[in-house]
């Protein structure tokens, strides 16, 4: 791959560096917070050279796989450091989108520094264990040291990474956690001190995250407003030197003891929840994370992972889940290796395949299994089966990295040597469930034929008809179209799990005006409370699912008006929703509607409608034909 190449097309694609607020990486997705994401180009950005696939849920997220930090360094070196760069990106519209972005800027960063150190402690009580290393030597607990570094001086790292996503100064905002942590500050407040007769809790600051991050977004405040009032001569030191004295003395008295109760409030949900659901949750966890991970929302669970490590020491759900789902990818990707016939999905899968079994599972997911239902259904069960079995061994981690056989000694308890050995039997458990399972349930004629239907387009009927047409002892339904638009494949819209037909197979249409119709007619099943989707049992028996935009449900029912409500029957052509389309584009939403027939295993369907032709209100798009 041409690392430079490749990160020029990327940066064309998203509008050139002045669009870029915010860039970094995880351990295989290139990750930019964007000024204004209507500019991208996200359909030329799914075939630049080195990118397996793009994500659009909050950040621009572009999958490159194990070469990502080289593309990284080369559109980082692009970019460069700017003067001129941009104070934020265009803020989202509501605040749960707001939220995740915020926080995965803030976490994502902190992931290697902390796998780093967790995984050289795991190592060092292993030879301890083995008998390779004395705990008592000098050696071993120079190195242990080290690795308790990213943890001890955690509240800096993110002060450092927060600061940074607001836009404050850096290295005073790390100055202002840095005094919390001060040896002689720990001392002081053992001893017992009060701030204008205020008193203030004695509480360890060391590796505790939650207040670092209010201390931040409150120094930030500061900094901001004292910056607008003081004179310029004096900003270089008066801005910082005023900031601080107001922003330390508060978060000793508020912020520090309310981030801390409420890291500890966490580890206590997370301790109860784990005790009363056990291995039901860990099973659990691991069978739908391939659609976690496919969407992002897997990095929601970095915060609960890192405060758990921080105040209880260790991880019971999220990575023993994830050891389970990783070795899952592993199996299935090696059985479809071994069972295709295609030379090119074979080598695909067994590269997917290793990597899997190492810890990145995005290779396996996007490359083999979330576009083959039966392999992924096997995923599923291989993560469910695997889960059952560490919950009911209740296996602990002890540091924070992706979970495979390289980082195995992450399960290295000093308490229980039964744990590593639980997490090794772990993986020939969820590797054979996923491995037998596709080897019985898929076969590659039935998946490639799913594949290519989208590529046949019928020539063979254009006039549009109102009735079902008998042929033989099958019968055929007119599906008029759902919207007034552009008719596209379901395989070319912009989410992964609508495109590869997990949901149903159908049609899909860029609306161009607001309004969705009932293409045929039917009995509504229910309508979402947020109103951007809708199902309904139409009268040949066909289940419907009508999904107005990608990821609008973030938009919390604003701009989408339910016409209908669950139990109403309804005609074609009967108006269903009315949306708001500007006001969904101008919040940054692709606003394709997508609408799949769930049960469609019984169901042909042959286009009428050419691909890209416009479609009006009554218009014919296909027809449905019931199967024998």
């Amino acid at each position: 791959m041409n690392y430079k190449n490749t990160a020029e097309k990327i940066l064309q694609c998203v509008g050139g560096k002045n669009n870029i607020a915010h860039l970094t990486h995880c351990s295989t997705r290139v990750r930019l917070t964007l000024m204004d994401d209507d500019v991208v180009d996200y359909e030329a950005l799914q075939h630049v050279d080195g990118v397996i696939g793009v994500r659009r849920n909050v950040q621009c997220q572009i999958i490159i796989g194990n070469e990502v930090i080289e593309v990284f360094d080369a559109l980082k070196a692009l970019v460069g450091e700017r003067e001129d760069a941009p104070a934020s990106a265009k803020a989202p519209k509501h605040w749960g989108a707001f939220i995740l972005d915020f926080v995965i800027s803030i976490f994502q960063p902190l992931v290697p520094a902390i796998a780093g150190g967790g995984v050289l402690k795991s190592l060092l009580l292993l030879c301890a264990v083995l008998g390779v290393m004395d705990k008592q030597s000098q050696t071993y607990q120079l190195l242990d040291l080290i690795g308790s570094a990213p943890l001890y001086f955690l509240p800096i790292l993110v002060a450092i990474t927060t600061a940074m996503k607001l836009n404050a100064n850096v290295l005073v905002a790390a100055s202002c956690v840095g005094a919390l942590l001060l040896p002689n500050m720990a001392k002081l407040l053992a001893q017992g001190v009060s701030l204008a007769d205020f008193p203030v809790q004695n509480i360890a600051y060391a590796s505790q995250v939650f207040p670092a991050i209010l201390c931040v977004l409150f120094y930030a405040l500061m900094e901001k407003w004292i910056t607008k009032y003081s004179p310029k001569a004096i900003r270089i030191f008066f801005v910082p030197m005023v900031a601080m004295a107001i922003t330390v003395p508060v978060t000793l008295l508020l912020l520090g003891p309310l981030g801390f109760h409420a890291g500890q409030l966490m580890a206590t949900v997370i301790l109860y929840l784990f005790a009363h659901l056990g291995f039901v949750a860990t099973a659990l966890l691991a069978a739908i994370l391939p659609f976690m991970i496919a969407t992002g929302m897997h990095k929601a669970l970095i915060p609960y992972a890192v405060a758990s490590m921080t105040q209880i020491g260790k991880e019971l759900l999220y990575l023993p889940a994830s050891l389970a789902h990783n070795i899952a990818q592993s199996g299935a990707s090696f059985a479809v290796a071994l069972k295709t016939k295609d030379s090119g999905l074979r080598s695909t899968a067994i590269s997917a395949g290793i990597s899997a079994f190492f810890g990145i599972t995005e290779p396996a997911i996007y490359g083999v299994t979330l576009v083959r239902k039966r392999v992924l259904y096997s995923v599923m069960i291989g993560g469910a089966v695997g889960g059952t079995f560490i919950g009911l061994c209740a296996i602990e981690a002890f540091a924070l990295v992706g979970p495979g056989i390289a980082s195995i000694t992450m399960f290295t308890s000093p308490e229980n040597s039964m744990n590593l050995i639980y997490a090794l039997i772990a993986i020939p458990v969820s590797f054979f469930t996923a491995f037998v399972s596709v080897l019985l349930i898929w076969h590659e004629e039935a998946t490639d034929s799913e594949v290519k239907d989208h590529q046949q387009q019928a020539d063979l009927a254009k006039e549009q008809t109102v009735q079902p047409i008998a042929s033989s002892a099958n019968k055929a339904y007119p599906f008029e179209s759902p919207v007034v638009g552009q008719v596209i494949a379901l395989e070319d819209v912009n989410d992964t799990v609508f495109a590869s037909k997990l949901v149903g197979d159908g049609i899909a249409v860029i609306p161009s005006e607001g309004i969705l119709y009932a293409p045929i007619g039917g009995e509504i099943i229910s309508v979402y409370e947020t109103g951007h989707a809708i199902s309904m049992m139409a009268d040949n028996g066909a289940e419907l699912l009508f999904h107005i935009g990608i990821d609008t449900v973030q938009l919390e029912g604003d701009y989408f008006t339910a016409l209908v409500k669950a139990g109403d029957r309804v005609e074609a052509g009967d108006e269903l929703i009315q949306f708001d389309l500007d006001n969904i584009v101008a919040a940054g939403y692709d606003p394709t509607v997508m609408a799949v027939i769930a049960n469609y295993e019984d169901f042909q369907i042959e286009p009428i409608a050419e691909q890209e032709a416009k479609v009006q209100r009554h218009q014919t798009i296909f027809m449905l034909e019931e199967l024998a």
